[in-house]
């Protein structure tokens, strides 16, 4: 099937299943050349899942699907268009790396495409003076605002120049400001590159208007297609959300109509809120500069301002989950007192992101908070029916609340806000993504909490429609208030057209008394042009599907910086190794010595005392006070007072001199049978001196006796465990920590998505994973430096062998550790998971099968084979053995091979685990 020279992208029969959801249902689309293109619809219609197809970012299920003259099913025409395509998914920031600055990140994007040094500047150059951002190359991505973040990662999908640009909701969440920027940046480069096809989902009906060609999807198939005014007349509605409620099947098609809000009762008293002088500052950064505020008893309060400028924090401090650096916050006329629990339970607060818990029911997660809040069982079950029943949750009850559309997850947010009937209700950017029947169906059971229950309702949002259903609005930027009023008082006040107008020129007047260098690359940037580069040669598009050093360096400088950067991996790595070194080397021994003994001596001869003398006179043993009877003997084994009891017969003294030999009952502790075992030779020792002594002195017959013995302990002639321990240790923590660190680091991208820039990149399986892997084998390696440091020179314990034979085995062991994380990672789906399953998988088979307690050639059946194919195994004979029998390259290389045979094994194993697309 081929698309033909009119059309980018064509569907058929496309569908596609996350289990029991069908997100597409049998969808026949096609998508127009050259023009820029929208996908408008409600949340969870399976418009993200239509452009990650489309983008190569998922796996084509059912169905046919072909883009830029080829079939995405198969994997070389998608390697081969790879390089034409750019997707921008949906999130703020979401293909961002926040550690890295914004030049960081551009170059990295542009090492993805094999740009030489020299393209990328310019190219970066280019883009960030364009967008405003060159001012900030050196600022790092997760300190800039949410406009700032979505113009870096359209500079980051159009670093390699596509032919087709993919944008799953680029403005959501960014103020009204940054929209308008953002919108005229992308009209300058289509303007210069007006063959460049572009595909939009977008949750803003006045952003499709402008449009070329608009695909209406509800249901996860296509219901409508055509220009914005053909949608429009085909439907007989004034303006596109109407439309789009027209182009609906009869069974779902609402009337929008416009929202009738009755005028708020005047209540006389106390305002719900009041803020007086209220500053926060972090560290040298004045988040909330002395804002002043009232907000009066069941009124719709709209906080509104560019993104950054305070809202959040602000609303934090007037729930007490933020305390003021300055300045007061009253609540019903009371000073806000974030440890009042009366206070806390006249509040409700919905955060602007889903915070409730997501494994657990709707039906669960309401009972939660009802208990949260100590409402009885009554009163809470009568409460969450209503709610239930008022919020349109019934038909979900038993639903997991983290597989629910956004729409409903953030009624059920809305429904435990108000459980515990709460008289202000905080609600920050509820609507964020989305949908606009969604929206309004939230906008009217927040008008009825207002007006029917008297609740004060304190909400923010970039929304001009719901703006203007508020009672009144305040105007916020860089932490300062600049107007306060209704919204037709404000827009009055600057002789504007529509709300929107009246905010973006507040904004630029901010903006312009600020005068901050900032504030100027926020103001409309004059030249926006981004001058066509030419098309990049056979030899460089070639090397898109051969494997790229270039690539892969780019990952490993990446995932280097990173790590650099984030000290907590840092301490992990480095402390957290030292820290079990020196708990494992000094907490496992075998060392048993002092052991607590006390005599229950029946015959008190001088013979009897002579052999307790020599208990005494050993460094094995310390004598506790005397035994009274066999009662106090078992009452203090049992106590663990003492770990040895000796019963001395009576006679004792009579029997040894008439030349027989006595017994003596000898009580062990035998709870710890390593450790008993260990005292009953030493008992057995110091009873055959006694007897060889006595021996001596009457000259009695030696014949009795068996041959002598003497023990020789060769490498460890003290016979003490640190020596043992202490090299084996590190054999254990260079596969835990490389294995966790290089696991976490793989999920990590799968959590934040920053995956899907692998998924939509030339980037190979091999590249990525090695990439990744590089950094994390250089920790290792400076870890495994660090430990020999400590064992040579804290521990005491030399190191006889070579040390550089010992390097080249840590090197490959790392390799293959780091090798066995990634594996790991490509079965796991969340960093805990990664953690838990790295630990697990790592620390039994080396504490059981790699002859740290027992040698592997003691061990039988599927414990030796363990054991043969565990890499610990071969890395903890050289360890042990260079540091304890002064072992050398000729001793060590067979491990050092073996060990090398692990490494393509576990690579191996992971590439063929790693998904180059989602499912």
């Amino acid at each position: 099937m081929d698309t033909g020279p009119e059309l980018v992208a064509r569907a058929r029969a496309l569908s596609h299943r996350y289990k029991k959801t069908l997100a597409l249902d049998n969808m026949d689309i096609d998508v127009p050349a050259g023009a820029t293109v929208g996908l408008i619809g409600p949340d969870g219609v399976g418009k993200s899942t239509l452009m990650g197809l489309i983008a190569g970012a998922r796996k084509l299920q059912l169905g046919d699907l072909d883009v830029l003259s080829g079939n995405m099913a198969e994997a070389a025409h998608r390697n081969a268009v790879c390089p034409r395509i750019a997707y921008m998914p949906q999130g703020l920031g979401k293909n961002l790396y926040g550690d890295l600055s914004i030049a960081e990140n551009l170059h990295f994007f542009g090492r993805l495409f094999d740009l030489s040094a020299a393209e990328r500047k310019a190219r970066i150059d280019r883009v960030t003076r364009a967008t405003g951002l060159h001012p900030f190359l050196d600022r790092a991505a997760s300190k800039l605002s949410g406009g700032m973040k979505q113009k870096l990662g359209l500079c980051c999908a159009l670093i390699h120049e596509p032919d087709f640009l993919i944008l799953d909701e680029p403005t959501t969440g960014v103020d009204p400001l940054s929209r308008r920027q953002f919108w005229e940046l992308i009209a300058s480069i289509k303007a210069e590159r007006t063959s460049m096809s572009l595909l939009v989902s977008t949750a803003y009906m006045d952003e499709a208007e402008a449009f070329d060609w608009l695909i209406a999807i509800n249901d996860g198939r296509e219901i409508g297609s055509g220009t914005p005014q053909q949608l429009m007349e085909r439907t007989g509605s004034d303006n596109l959300e109407g439309a789009y409620v027209g182009l609906l099947p009869e069974s779902l098609n609402r009337e929008t109509g416009k929202i009738v809000i009755p005028p708020r009762t005047v209540d006389d008293g106390e305002p719900a809120i009041r803020a007086e002088g209220l500053t926060r500052k972090f560290g040298n950064f004045v988040a909330v500069d002395n804002v002043d505020f009232t907000i009066f008893r069941g009124e719709i309060f709209g906080f509104l301002g560019s993104n950054g400028c305070g809202k959040t924090t602000t609303m934090k401090m007037l729930t007490g989950l933020l305390p003021p650096s300055s300045g007061t916050a009253f609540m019903f006329g009371e000073p806000m007192d974030a440890s009042s629990l009366s206070m806390r339970k006249r509040v409700g607060y919905m955060s602007q992101s889903f915070s409730l818990y997501g494994e657990l029911t709707v039906r669960q997660n309401l009972d939660l908070h009802a208990r949260l809040f100590h409402l009885g069982t009554e009163k809470a079950n009568a409460r969450i029916s209503d709610l239930v029943s008022r919020f349109g949750l019934a038909e979900h009850i038993d639903d997991l609340a983290g597989g629910l559309p956004l729409g409903l997850r953030q009624r059920l947010s809305l429904a435990v806000a108000v459980l515990h009937e709460p008289e202000l209700l905080i609600l920050d950017e509820p609507t964020s993504g989305v949908d606009p029947i969604a929206r309004d169906e939230f906008w009217k059971f927040l008008i009825d909490l207002s007006r029917k229950d008297n609740v004060t309702i304190f909400i923010s949002t970039h929304f001009m429609n719901e703006a203007m259903r508020c009672d009144r609005i305040s105007l916020m930027h860089a932490g300062k208030v600049l107007a306060v009023g209704t919204p037709q008082e404000l827009i009055d006040m600057r002789g504007a057209s529509s709300l929107e107008d009246a905010f973006i020129s507040y904004m630029e007047g901010a903006l312009r008394e600020g005068a901050t260098e900032e504030s100027v690359a926020s103001e409309k940037v004059q030249d926006t042009s981004l001058p066509v580069i030419e098309p990049q040669g056979t030899e460089q598009s070639a090397s898109h599907h051969s494997l790229s050093l270039g690539r892969l360096f780019a990952y490993s400088l990446r995932e280097t910086k990173e790590v650099l950067r984030d000290p907590v991996r840092l301490a992990f790595a480095f402390i957290g190794s030292t820290i079990l070194l020196f708990i494992f080397s000094y907490g496992i021994t075998t060392d048993v010595d002092r052991v607590t003994f006390a005599v229950l001596d029946h015959d008190r001869s001088p013979e009897s005392r002579a052999y307790i003398e020599e208990f005494r006179g050993s460094r094995y043993f310390r004598e506790a006070k005397p035994l009274r009877n066999i009662q106090d003997l078992e009452a203090r084994l049992t106590g663990n007072a003492i770990s040895l009891a000796l019963e001395i017969p009576p006679q004792f003294g009579r029997n040894l001199k008439r030349g027989s030999r006595p017994k003596v009952s000898a009580w062990i502790d035998g709870a710890n049978t390593i450790r008993a075992s260990t005292m009953s030779g030493y008992v057995s020792s110091v009873n055959d001196l006694f007897i060889k002594q006595r021996i001596n002195e009457t000259g009695m017959a030696t014949a009795a006796l068996p041959a002598e013995i003497e023990m020789r302990y060769l490498y460890n002639p003290t016979f003490e465990s640190i020596y043992a321990i202490a090299p084996a240790v590190p054999a254990m923590l260079l596969i835990l920590f490389p294995a966790i660190l290089m696991a976490v680091s793989v999920v990590r991208e799968k959590e934040i998505g920053t995956i899907t820039n692998f998924y939509v990149t030339p980037t190979s399986r091999l590249e990525f994973l090695l990439g990744k892997q590089l950094p994390y084998i250089g920790l290792a390696m400076a870890n495994f430096l660090i430990m020999t440091f400590v064992v040579i020179f804290i521990f005491n314990v030399p190191l006889h062998g070579s040390f550089f034979a010992l390097a080249a085995g840590a090197l490959i062991y790392a390799a293959a550790a780091t090798g066995y994380g990634l594996l790991i990672a490509t079965f796991t789906s969340s960093q805990v998971a990664a953690v838990f399953a790295a630990a697990i998988l790592t620390m039994m088979p080396t504490m059981q099968f790699s002859g740290f307690l027992q040698p592997v050639s003691s061990l039988e059946g599927g414990a030796r084979i363990m054991g043969t194919l565990w890499p610990t195994t071969y890395y903890m004979h050289m360890s042990v053995g260079a540091f304890t029998k002064g072992l050398g390259w000729h001793e060590l290389l067979p491990d050092i091979l073996t060990l090398t045979l692990f490494v393509p094994v576990f690579l191996a194993i992971a590439v063929v685990g790693l998904r180059k697309q989602e499912k």
